[in-house]
C-alpha cells in the first residue's frame, strides 16, 4: 500500500551570520527536542571562520517555530584537544533525555592526509538540557576492521530498557567528479548504559543503486508501533536528496522513498539540496526539520505534514 506523504514548506528559521566567532555560518543537522510545552530547542552545528563546528541551539516557539525565542551565545559542545578525533569540529546528531540525564551524541570530524577525513562518533552528557561535558576525548564508536573510516550519523532512542542506535558506517571511498567522495550505509546497534557499544552492528539500509554512495544522520520515530525513519540519501552529481523507510523491529526495513513528499524548492536556500531531516510531533501537528543548499551553509528551515495518505 502506498501512503504518500503532503509537506508544506513554511520557509527558513535560522542561519548564523557572524553573530559570533564561534557561530560564524551555517546552522547544521537541526536536532528538536521538546524542553517544556512552549518551547522547542533546536540543536544544531554552527561554523567559525574556518569552517570547524560547535554544538549551539536556537530556542524556537512550539505553537510558531518561525518564532525564535533564544540562540546560545556559547558553545555548548566545543572541539576537541589538538591531536583528538574532534579537533576539527563536533558535529551535533541525536539528543534525547533519559533517566534525569541529556545524552548529546555528535561527530568529531578529523582531517586525514591520505584520506580527506575521518568521522566517529562522540557523547556529551548534561543535567539541564544547556550545560553539556564529554564524557571522555575518544569516540564512543570507536573504529573497527569493517569501519574503518565512519562511525558517524548518531541517532538514539531509549525503549526496551535499552539505547537503540541507527547510525552511518563505512570503510570505503569512491571518486565522483574528480572528488573523493565517502561510501557507507546505516547500521544498527544496542547498548545497555548508552555508552558501551559492540564493535559487530546490523546492516539496516544498504545501498540499492549506481547512483547512490551513501547515507545522512538516519531521524526514527515511532508511530503505532511501527518504526518510520526519515534519513538523507547522498545521490552522484546532485548532493543529498531526502529518503524514508519503515520497519516493525527496527532492525528490518522496507524501503519507501517514493513516499517522502517532500524535494528542492525551484530556487531559493533549499533548492540544490535538502538533507538532514528531523520529524516531531508537537501539539497536534508534525513538523520537519532540515537542512537545504551546502549541508547547512544556508541556515535550516521547515516544513508542516498537510496529509498523509
Amino acid at each position: 500500500m502506498v501512503c504518500n506523504m503532503k509537506w508544506e514548506k513554511k520557509g527558513l528559521i535560522f542561519c548564523a551570520n557572524k553573530e559570533y566567532d564561534w557561530m560564524y555560518s551555517h546552522a547544521m543537522i537541526p536536532t528538536p527536542i521538546l524542553i517544556n510545552e512552549k518551547t522547542l530547542r533546536v540543536y544544531c552545528t554552527f561554523c567559525d571562520k574556518e569552517g570547524r563546528g560547535r554544538v549551539g541551539f536556537v530556542d524556537i516557539d512550539s505553537f510558531n517555530p518561525k518564532k525564535i525565542i533564544n540562540i546560545s551565545k556559547e558553545p555548548i559542545v566545543d572541539i576537541g584537544l589538538p591531536g583528538t578525533f574532534d579537533e576539527n569540529g563536533s558535529v551535533v546528531c541525536s539528543v534525547l533525555k533519559e533517566k534525569d540525564k541529556y545524552y548529546l551524541y555528535y561527530v568529531g570530524f578529523e582531517i586525514g592526509t591520505k584520506i580527506r577525513y575521518r568521522l566517529l562518533t562522540g557523547l556529551a552528557l548534561g543535567d539541564d538540557g544547556l550545560n553539556f561535558k564529554k564524557i571522555k576525548k575518544t569516540p564512543v564508536l570507536e573504529r573497527t576492521d569493517k569501519e574503518i573510516y565512519f562511525r558517524c550519523g548518531p541517532f538514539v532512542l531509549f525503549e526496551e530498557n535499552k539505547f537503540k542506535l541507527w547510525y552511518v558506517g563505512g570503510s570505503d571511498w569512491e571518486i565522483i567528479d574528480d572528488k573523493m567522495m565517502p561510501v557507507y550505509r546505516i547500521k544498527y546497534a544496542e547498548s545497555e548504559d548508552g555508552i558501551h557499544w559492540p564493535e559487530e552492528s546490523i546492516l539496516c539500509i544498504d545501498i540499492e543503486n549506481e547512483n547512490e554512495h551513501g547515507f545522512g544522520r538516519p531521524y526514527v520515530i515511532k508511530d503505532k508501533n511501527i518504526y518510520k525513519m526519515f534519513y538523507s540519501i547522498r545521490v552522484k552529481h546532485k548532493g543529498y536528496r531526502l529518503g524514508y523507510a519503515e520497519s516493525v523491529d527496527g532492525i528490518h526495513w522496507e524501503r519507501k522513498d517514493n513516499e517522502i513528499g517532500i524535494d528542492v524548492s525551484e530556487n531559493g536556500w533549499d533548492s540544490e539540496m535538502i538533507c538532514y531531516s528531523a520529524v516531531i510531533n508537537i501539539h497536534g501537528k508534525t513538523y520537519m526539520f532540515y537542512n537545504g543548499n551546502e549541508f547547512g551553509k544556508t541556515g535550516f528551515g521547515y516544513a508542516e505534514l498537510i496529509s498523509w495518505d
